[in-house]
């Protein structure tokens, strides 16, 4: 687990940005902004979920407003330590539940789970919903991340059981 080091932490929003430029914010900054909560149920790739968490944290869609993306924009790469990442359609990042967790049933999320942010997308499966975030890049058009990489589904819909790349479809696949 990495080192959370509050004077070096920093969360950055780069890429295809409408100015074309970086936003970012210290952890104080960032930690103050506005928070919305959430409940929703967890989806293990493994076939378990954990429902009903309470999620309190920032808003996709609030990110987005307060470092607006080119018009171009379908997807982004959220980035963590380490150079983890993973890729969601832009539409995912915007849907309701989706945020930069920072408390899971009212208490700081802990190291082991992602403090000081996790992404939680709730109607994705959890490879999805990465821990130790350190930013976003927004992407016009899609690649794949970590896990996506190696061989799991583009898309990672829980309800359509999408775990593997073999299972998708070809509109859902960027290129390798």
């Amino acid at each position: 687990m990495p080192k959370f080091r509050p004077k070096d932490w920093d969360f950055r929003v780069f890429g295809a940005t409408a100015s074309g430029g970086q936003h970012g914010w210290s952890w104080d900054e960032f930690d103050a902004l506005p928070r919305t909560r959430a409940v929703a149920d967890f989806h293990c790739v493994t076939k378990f979920t954990i429902p009903d968490n309470e999620w309190e944290g920032v808003s996709g869609p609030a990110v987005v407003e307060l470092a607006p993306p080119h018009p171009d924009v379908t997807h982004v790469m959220v980035w963590a330590e380490y150079g983890y990442s993973a890729n969601i359609r832009m539409s995912d990042f915007l849907a309701e539940g989706t945020m930069f967790a920072t408390h899971r049933n009212g208490e700081r999320l802990s190291p082991d789970h992602g403090f000081p942010i996790r992404l939680v997308v709730p109607h994705l499966y959890a490879w999805k919903s990465v821990k130790w975030v350190r930013g976003i890049e927004y992407m016009v058009k899609d690649r794949r991340g970590f896990w996506e990489e190696r061989g799991y589904h583009n898309v990672a819909d829980p309800w359509r059981e999408q775990r593997y790349s073999y299972q998708e479809d070809a509109d859902e696949s960027p290129p390798l």
